[in-house]
């Protein structure tokens, strides 16, 4: 992760500031306050559980579930984005923190779920599909061509 670096599930802002001890921990407080509903989201954003994936003190990738669809969300970006450094992949780390993020969407009370990958993504495919994702239709966004999966719970 760095400066102005997009990473699927980690909840990074355009100029979000991690340089720095007090940046990255301002960046971790936005996140604890994101999941809860007693704080204001900015426009556009929804309220937000973030964890992130770790091995040891070596930070391998992160997840989020959003707690509610807005029309971006449900257009292209789902209640559950996340992503795996590449280092890191074909290890089963997606399909645990997916599997650990649907019981947090149980328990949060959610029915089913949309996740969402790009079209080109085969190994985010398989892991969608393993955790019981159907696939309702590909579609254009506006971030590229996408297969969108429900996943009842």
């Amino acid at each position: 992760m760095g400066k102005d670096v997009h990473q699927d599930g980690a909840g990074l802002r355009p100029g979000v500031e991690l340089d720095s001890p007090d940046g990255f921990a301002a960046w971790v407080d936005g996140l604890l306050a994101a999941e809860d509903h007693a704080n204001p989201v900015p426009d556009g954003w929804v309220h937000c559980t973030f964890r992130w994936i770790v091995e040891g003190d070596r930070y391998l990738g992160a997840i989020a579930l959003r707690h509610e669809l807005n029309d971006f969300l449900l257009r292209a970006g789902g209640h559950i984005g996340y992503g795996v450094r590449p280092s890191a992949r074909r290890r089963g780390l997606a399909s645990f923190a997916l599997g650990e993020m649907l019981g947090e969407a149980r328990r949060r009370g959610l029915g089913r779920v949309l996740v969402t990958c790009d079209v080109d993504n085969a190994g985010s495919a398989r892991t969608i599909e393993k955790a019981g994702g159907v696939l309702e239709d590909v579609r254009d966004t506006e971030i590229g061509k996408i297969k969108r999966y429900w996943i009842s719970l």
